[in-house]
């Protein structure tokens, strides 16, 4: 028995499972809850790139990308019902060091994206104590809110994102309460859209660059796939709260451009500094009732994507422990909170040192460009699974529509979108890239030794098709 063996078997989780205690609402506030942050800050940086109506095509276009990412996922989750997500969809379809690098991706999106939320949240603080004219560091506030967060993890699924949802539907109806308030009915009143918008600044060129920030507004919905071992019903629950967490995001998108560009110029809402657009919209409109709404409303997609970042990068991580991707000691479910407590431990340090000296957007590219990577493994997953597993060779919980369709088209909008962030952060790209190769030639040439292979088939399949 080699080293890594020799943990209680009651520690590493091989008897001390994750709960089956969710449902569709708590799949939605999982999915929502980690993306909702994304219109509140960050897709402005977009329009930056590409002008007011640059920002609205790549909200629409990227829009296109995740709702084909949303219907893979559903479809292939929903069948591989486990902890992990995309992860142990390549363990099945694709092979171990696919699978390696698909659970690295995830788990540095979602710690980078946790990073970048609790650096908002403090910096809202502070910038609420200024309007008082009080003067405080956004530091305490930003580490105290993960410390909390942390410990709502570590007790237990359930409660988490139960917490999750409340403060998701909150921070969601913020942004209606913010629509009815600016009167659209009405929309030379209070929205001035005729003296504001222009056309495109830099032309389609920077279309093309605003893609890069356009992914804010919806990543992270993937995330429901990592609940999928801890749902009653992976089949109903799992499509049902990602898609309709989709629409949920594309009505939240679409609203947030309207409101934002008819209260502020395109040139302060790319303002790299600007870090909070929708609650500055509201600040325009002279209304304190407004104001306050969406400052709270600010804080809590923050927290709600926080609390939901810690969930799935922990799950990822978990999940290449058990299957000794990573050491087993990662694999340990805590025996009380059935919750997997070392994966969410070891994890805080490192959101908290980016959330502390790392800027917003090259955190928030950070997160990007390892989702981006995970995207475009999902649609070789696609066909592979499709190819090995028809249709009616094993029992789905959902079926997709118009395949091979969405997947060649989640396939050329990731191409474009990496050419994207090339053209403002090309160097980071680069950069990004050979850290993956690195840590994939450590797992090919280290630990791949300790996977057990015949292991990672936890499916009660027949012999894939060709084999």
């Amino acid at each position: 028995m080699d080293r890594e063996a020799t943990a209680v078997a009651g520690e590493t989780g091989s008897h001390v499972g994750l709960l089956k205690v969710l449902g569709p609402v708590h799949v939605w506030a999982l999915g929502v809850g980690i993306v909702l942050v994304g219109e509140f800050m960050g897709w402005n940086y977009g329009v930056g790139k590409g002008g007011a109506f640059g920002a609205l095509i790549s909200c629409f276009v990227i829009g296109i990308l995740y709702t084909c990412v949303a219907m893979i996922d559903s479809e292939i989750t929903s069948t591989v019902a486990a902890a992990g997500g995309q992860y142990a969809q390549a363990k099945h379809t694709i092979g171990p060091l696919m699978a390696f690098n698909v659970g690295l991706y995830m788990v540095l999106t979602y710690t980078m994206l946790n990073a970048s939320d609790i650096q908002v949240a403090g910096q809202l603080v502070q910038i609420a104590a200024g309007n008082m004219n009080v003067t405080i560091p956004w530091q305490p506030y930003t580490i105290l809110c993960l410390a909390l967060l942390t410990l709502l993890n570590y007790r237990g699924v359930l409660a988490t994102l139960s917490v999750n949802f409340v403060i998701t539907a909150l921070a969601f109806l913020s942004i209606l309460v913010l629509f009815i308030g600016v009167k659209p009915w009405a929309p030379h009143e209070v929205l001035l859209h005729s003296q504001l918008l222009t056309a495109l600044p830099y032309g389609w060129l920077g279309v093309l660059a605003s893609f890069h920030f356009g992914i804010w507004y919806y990543l992270g919905i993937e995330g429901t796939c990592q609940s999928a071992e801890e749902v009653r019903s992976p089949g109903r629950a799992l499509p049902l709260g990602t898609m309709t967490g989709m629409i949920t995001l594309l009505i939240a998108a679409a609203i947030t451009w309207y409101v934002v560009c008819g209260l502020l110029p395109w040139e302060y809402i790319g303002w790299d500094a600007e870090l909070a657009p929708l609650y500055d919209a509201a600040r325009v409109t002279g209304s304190s009732t407004l104001t306050v709404i969406l400052f709270i409303g600010t804080l809590f997609s923050a927290i709600a994507s926080a609390n939901g970042c810690i969930n799935d990068a922990a799950r990822a991580w978990f999940s290449m422990g058990r299957d000794r991707y990573l050491p087993i000691w990662f694999g340990a479910v805590h025996p009380k909170y059935r919750t997997p407590f070392r994966s969410i431990l070891f994890l805080t340090p490192i959101a908290a040192i980016f959330a502390l000296y790392i800027p917003l957007a090259e955190i928030i590219t950070f997160s990007i460009l390892s989702g981006l990577l995970n995207y475009t493994f999902m649609p070789i997953n696609m066909w592979k699974f499709r190819r090995k597993w028809p249709i009616g060779s094993i029992r789905r919980g959902f079926e997709h529509p118009f395949h091979p369709i969405p997947a060649g088209v989640l396939l050329t909008l990731c191409v474009a979108t990496f050419f994207a962030i090339y053209l403002g952060y090309g160097r980071q790209l680069l950069s990004m890239m050979l850290f993956y190769i690195v840590a994939s030639a450590w797992f090919a040439f280290y630990r791949y030794r300790y996977v057990r292979r015949g292991d990672q088939f936890s499916m009660p399949w027949p012999r894939p098709q060709g084999y």
